[in-house]
């Protein structure tokens, strides 16, 4: 047992020398000094946002679980917000400094998955996020054109859309939103340009949401906005082989990139260099005009949007 200091705070690491990662010699004390190299930029893209844990007590190759409602079980210090659900509330927590990650990481937590909205404000989320989820048959050209695709009919709506890897399988495509749209509004918005992009390739992409009937084909996951949805966050590691680490891209990297390619082992590489998302608050839109653009889109492409 250590006790480790950060922010004025005292958090009692126990078992701190544990194997998390065999293949890799990953620790929990090194789950720890990786969270905190990264708290930096970590910390500014969760700030605010309940947390969905993913804890490995035994290990990230072994089975984990997930947890939402922490309750009274953290440190008083530890940020908490209680948002509504079906005949109750869920307490999560919120990770607004480094102390909290450096908690989080004691617990065996080596994925990190936020929602899609800040606390102040539960029902309008400020991303969208599309996620490429390749099947067995996908090809990396593939995923990668589809990414470019994705990117084009973003882009042709007047939204700025930025590029990460998950770390598993496939690539994330984000959105930075004003904040004016409700969830149903943007999966309404999601789900148009997803079908859209799908519709040009139709043996390779498919929008399709029942798995047996995609047929080997790539997925555009648009189910992820919705109050109470979560994705990775970008910077979290996850629980598998290599120690991945979920990263931000320039889309000029996207060539050369595959959705593994930054581990915990070369963090430090990435965590140096220039950040990709620098301008991600700048670019928040409103998407009032790709609603219309989506509605007047032939062949019809979408469900009527709803209102607010």
């Amino acid at each position: 047992m250590t006790v480790v200091r950060v922010g004025g705070r005292s958090i009692t690491v126990a078992h701190p020398d544990k194997v998390l990662f065999a293949d890799v010699g990953l620790t929990k004390a090194d789950l720890i000094d990786f969270y905190r190299s990264a708290a930096p930029r970590l910390l500014a893209l969760l700030r605010d946002r309940p947390l969905v844990l993913h804890r490995y007590p035994d290990g990230a190759g072994a089975p984990g679980f997930i947890q939402h409602d922490v309750d009274a079980s953290p440190p008083p210090w530890v940020t908490r917000v209680v948002v509504g659900k079906k005949g109750g509330t869920v307490t999560h927590v919120v990770a607004n400094d480094e102390a909290t990650l450096v908690y989080l990481a004691s617990l065996d937590c080596v994925e990190l998955h936020p929602w899609l909205a800040t606390r102040d404000d539960l029902t309008h989320p400020d991303r969208m996020v599309v996620d490429l989820d390749p099947s067995e048959e996908t090809s990396l050209d593939v995923l990668r054109a589809t990414a470019r695709s994705l990117r084009d009919a973003l882009t042709s709506l007047d939204l700025t859309p930025f590029l990460m890897t998950t770390g598993s399988r496939g690539y994330h495509v984000v959105v930075p939103l004003a904040r004016r749209q409700t969830f149903d509004q943007v999966r309404t918005v999601a789900r148009a340009v997803a079908n859209l992009v799908a519709a040009e390739a139709p043996d390779e992409r498919t929008v399709e949401l029942a798995r047996s009937r995609r047929g080997g084909r790539l997925f555009l996951d648009y189910l992820r906005n919705g109050y109470a949805q979560t994705s990775v966050a970008p910077y979290s590691l996850r629980a598998r082989p290599g120690a991945p680490m979920a990263t931000p891209l320039d889309w000029s990297e996207l060539a050369v990139t595959a959705p593994t390619t930054w581990t915990w082992s070369r963090s430090g590489e990435r965590l140096g260099a220039p950040d990709p998302w620098a301008s991600m608050a700048a670019a928040s839109a409103d998407l009032t005009r790709a609603q219309h653009q989506l509605a007047r889109a032939t062949p019809p492409a979408t469900e009527p949007f709803p209102s607010d």
